[in-house]
């Protein structure tokens, strides 16, 4: 049984810094590409960083230059170190383990919120 558990959310001042963390299980950690995404009230949930199975990273561009997308394949374990952040990053923030092109599989989230 696949488990993706997301942790390290909460109430943040603007400008400040938080770290999540996505522990996975059930899935060969260390094969797969993962990422994290968000979603914010009343839109829709919206791509924020990947990591590869190599190590390769990408991001969005309303968070480049602030947040980090790392992996450790030894914890089989993601994260996401977000500084600077801003009022406008609050949402829930959801890890993905991307097996396939057609499979992939989220966690429960974690919510984050930025106040100004």
């Amino acid at each position: 049984q696949v488990q993706l558990v997301e942790s390290g959310g909460g109430l943040v001042q603007a400008g400040g810094s938080l770290r999540l963390s996505c522990a996975a299980s059930g899935i060969i950690f260390r094969n797969n590409a993962m990422a994290w995404y968000r979603q914010a009230p009343g839109k829709q949930r919206e791509f924020v960083a990947r990591v590869t199975s190599g190590g390769s990273t990408n991001y969005a561009d309303s968070v480049k230059g602030r947040f980090t997308i790392s992996r450790d394949n030894a914890k089989n374990t993601m994260y996401l170190q977000m500084n600077s952040l801003k009022p406008e990053d609050t949402a829930v923030y959801y890890c993905k383990a991307i097996v396939t092109m057609l499979k992939s599989y989220w966690g429960q989230g974690t919510q984050v919120t930025v106040s100004s």
